[in-house]
């Protein structure tokens, strides 16, 4: 292998989703240990801006709002966002643009930036036509889970070999005390061991059926755990609030920002939840965590963690009561309240 580049300042797109942003700290994770000198800074949709805060290597988060900005293209409040997002995003010169995200928009927003743009090759990408605005193309295997991909290609991009387990390079259970004292938005959180249950999920075929969901926290509440209900939607709520109704002693959460999801997540004794980007969170955090897995394939895009991870189901085969139920038996933090 060559001999690393003198990388000092490094900048990361990777816009959305909340699982891919999730997928990426791995390898930011990485290449802080390759270059500990270096800077990264992350451009990322400003949904997720809160995520990329949450590793410690990141040194400046750019919000960009591709999202928002494209349903009123010629207002003049867009006008101007879009001239502060580019200012921003052009004050510093970057050693290294990496777009880890293989669109044509993150491309795009890449090929902007100061300085040159490395990403994946076109039998790599998502897009193909993407990989015509970089400098330097990588192949990565499409085969690999997507934290393994990211992993690659920052690792060939940069010029070191990612090795070791996935680390996400979060400590939030180590400072949990602290963190929940100096959030009043948390004062909710029970006192007792409680399980965070994740029922909300993007597409309706992900669900898992509410009947499951009232067997599992009637097994959580007959062991003196509370199950805990987050929600982001009217709809999520409104499901949240009818599983509760049935289970005695659960707790509906309330709205909470990205950083404050990821306490509660750190606090729970083990987080069951369908495949959605705060499941990932969750293994992120190095908190047991158990995926169900409905309408989509874990192969690629199921949770990996060091820690305490496992994948249930597959596309047309959601898991029964039972399995979940043993695999939280079988992952049980030890010392802990075990069912």
């Amino acid at each position: 292998m060559k001999s690393k580049p003198t990388v000092q300042k490094i900048l990361i797109v990777r816009m959305s989703s909340m699982g891919d942003v999730i997928h990426q700290w791995p390898a930011v994770t990485d290449l802080a240990r390759a270059y500990p000198e270096g800077v990264i800074d992350w451009v990322v949709e400003e949904g997720f801006a809160e995520l990329p805060r949450l590793h410690p290597a990141i040194r400046r988060v750019i919000p960009v709002a591709l999202r928002r900005w494209r349903k009123s293209l010629l207002a003049t409040q867009t006008h101007r966002e879009w001239q502060a997002f580019k200012t921003e995003l052009l004050a510093c010169r970057y050693d290294l643009v990496l777009d880890a995200q293989g669109l044509i928009k993150s491309a795009a927003i890449a090929k902007m930036a100061c300085g040159p743009v490395a990403g994946f090759d076109r039998h790599s990408i998502r897009e193909p036509l993407a990989s015509l605005a970089y400098c330097r193309t990588y192949p990565v295997s499409k085969a690999l889970h997507a934290i393994e991909r990211n992993r690659q290609l920052s690792a060939a991009a940069l010029g070191y070999r990612a090795e070791g387990e996935i680390d996400y390079g979060l400590r939030m259970s180590d400072q949990m005390a602290d963190q929940v004292a100096n959030r009043p938005a948390l004062s909710w959180l029970p006192d007792s061991p409680y399980v965070v249950c994740l029922t909300a999920t993007s597409r309706a075929d992900k669900e898992w059926p509410e009947a499951h969901w009232i067997v599992l926290g009637q097994k959580l509440l007959a062991r003196g755990i509370r199950p805990v209900f987050p929600w982001g939607s009217t709809a999520e709520r409104e499901r949240a609030e009818r599983l509760s109704a049935a289970l005695p002693a659960a707790i509906v959460a309330p709205r909470l920002s990205l950083t404050d999801a990821a306490i509660l997540l750190a606090g729970s004794t083990m987080v069951v939840g369908v495949d959605t980007g705060l499941v990932h969170l969750a293994a992120a955090v190095a908190v047991p965590t158990i995926a169900i897995f409905c309408a989509s394939d874990p192969a690629l895009t199921g949770i990996r963690a060091s820690s305490y991870a496992v994948n249930l189901g597959q596309r047309g085969a959601a898991p029964g009561v039972e399995a979940v139920w043993d695999a939280m038996l079988a992952g049980w933090p030890a010392g802990s309240n075990t069912p």
